[in-house]
C-alpha cells in the first residue's frame, strides 16, 4: 500500500498508509458486532498494509478503543499509528443518556454501559487521555484530536462556548503533551468544514480529520479548509468519504446519508454519478475512494470496516486506477467541482 511520510511540529516522522481503519463501526454504531470478528478485522487491515488506526471514546463509549487495543496487542507497535480523541470523559457509575434529538451526532446500538460527559477542559483532556490508554492497554498514543467540537454535535448555541473551552483548555493540554513528545501529533476531528477552518486558524495543529465534507458527493471542504490545510501543513485524515454509506451501496432502498435515510435529492444525484461510473466500468465505491485519495492535503483516508472481507475490498479499490475520462464526464455533467484534483 502507498504511504505518505509526514513530519509533525515536534519533529516526529509519521508514515501514514494511504488507507486507515476508522473504528466507529466497532463501537456497535449500527449493529452489535462480535468481538472476535472485530479483532480479526484489525489484524487483516494490518496484513493488507493499513498502518493507521483511528478510534475515539465516543465510539460505543469506549468499546471501539478496547477492541482496537485487543486487535493491535500482538502486532508491532512501532509500525502503526494510533489516533484517538478527547472531548468526552466516561462516568463508569452512570448509565448512557438517551439520544439528543436536537443534534445530528449519532447514537450507538451497543457499547460500554458508561455515561459520556463532554469536557474540553485541560483537566478533562488529561483524564480522557488516561482513560484511553487504560482502555486500549497501549503504552502510548500517536495522535490526539479534539473531537466533535461543532454545531453538528452541540447545536448553534453551545458550539461557540465549547470551542472557547477547547482552545483555552484542551488545546493547551495537547500542546504540552506534544512538546514533551508524549504524543507525536495533535489536531481536531470535525464534521463541518467552516468549523475546521476556525480551528485551523486558532491553533498550531499537525493533523485534522474532516468527516463527510469532501467526497464525490459533497465538496464544501474544497473552497477554504483544504487549501488552508496545505498552507499550514496540516495533514488531513479524510473520513466519511462514503457519506455514511450511500457512496458505497449506491442509491438503494434504505441508503444512508450523514447517518440518516438519504433524501430524494441526494438519491437522484447518486443515481446520476452511478450511471457515469457504470459507463466507465468503475464501481461507485472505487470512484469515491480514488477521488478522496487524490487531494494533495490528504495523508490518509479513513474507512470503516467490520469484517476482513470489507478490509480486503477497500484495499483492492485503493489499488485500482480510475479512468481519467470518468472524472471529465462527471465534471461535464455538473456532478463534480471542476477545481477538485483528480490525480
Amino acid at each position: 500500500m502507498k504511504s505518505h511520510p509526514f513530519t509533525t511540529r515536534n519533529g516526529t516522522e509519521l508514515v501514514f498508509s494511504a488507507l486507515g481503519l476508522g473504528t466507529a463501526p466497532m463501537g456497535d454504531l449500527y449493529e452489535l458486532l462480535e468481538e472476535k470478528t472485530c479483532i480479526v478485522t484489525i489484524e487483516q487491515a494490518y496484513a493488507s498494509g493499513v498502518r493507521v488506526f483511528d478510534t475515539s471514546p465516543h465510539y460505543g463509549n469506549g468499546l471501539a478503543e478496547a477492541r482496537v487495543g485487543a486487535g493491535l496487542r500482538h502486532l508491532p507497535r512501532k509500525d502503526v499509528i494510533v489516533s484517538t480523541k478527547i472531548g468526552r470523559v466516561m462516568d463508569v457509575f452512570a448509565k448512557p443518556p438517551p439520544k439528543n434529538p436536537d443534534v445530528f451526532s449519532p447514537g450507538f446500538a451497543g457499547g460500554h454501559p458508561h455515561a459520556p460527559r463532554f469536557d474540553y477542559s485541560y483537566d478533562g483532556t488529561m483524564r480522557s487521555v488516561e482513560q484511553s490508554l487504560l482502555r486500549t492497554g497501549l503504552d502510548r498514543l500517536d495522535i490526539l484530536l479534539i473531537h466533535d467540537c461543532d454545531v453538528w454535535t452541540h447545536g448553534p448555541v453551545d458550539a461557540p462556548v465549547r470551542f472557547k473551552e477547547a482552545m483555552e483548555g484542551a488545546y493547551k493540554a495537547l500542546d504540552r503533551l506534544r512538546s514533551e513528545k508524549t504524543v507525536a501529533a495533535i489536531g481536531f476531528g470535525i464534521n463541518e468544514s467552516d468549523v475546521s477552518v476556525k480551528f485551523a486558524k486558532a491553533g498550531d495543529f499537525d493533523v485534522a480529520i474532516l468527516a463527510g465534507r469532501y467526497s464525490l458527493l459533497i465538496q464544501n471542504g474544497l473552497d477554504e479548509f483544504l487549501p488552508l490545510a496545505l498552507e499550514k501543513n496540516i495533514g488531513v485524515m479524510l473520513a466519511g468519504v462514503f457519506n455514511s454509506g450511500i457512496l458505497a451501496t449506491g442509491a438503494v432502498p434504505g441508503a444512508k446519508f450523514d447517518y440518516g435515510p438519504a433524501p430524494e435529492d441526494i438519491m437522484e444525484r447518486v443515481r446520476k454519478i452511478e450511471a457515469i461510473c457504470a459507463a466507465h466500468a468503475t464501481p461507485l465505491r472505487r470512484a469515491a475512494l480514488q477521488f478522496a485519495m487524490a487531494h494533495p492535503a490528504v495523508v490518509t483516508v479513513l474507512l470503516g470496516g467490520v469484517t476482513p472481507q470489507e478490509v480486503l475490498a477497500n484495499s483492492a479499490d485503493a489499488d485500482h486506477a480510475v479512468p481519467t475520462a470518468l472524472w471529465r464526464a462527471l465534471q461535464s455533467a455538473g456532478l463534480l467541482n471542476p477545481a477538485a484534483p483528480v490525480g
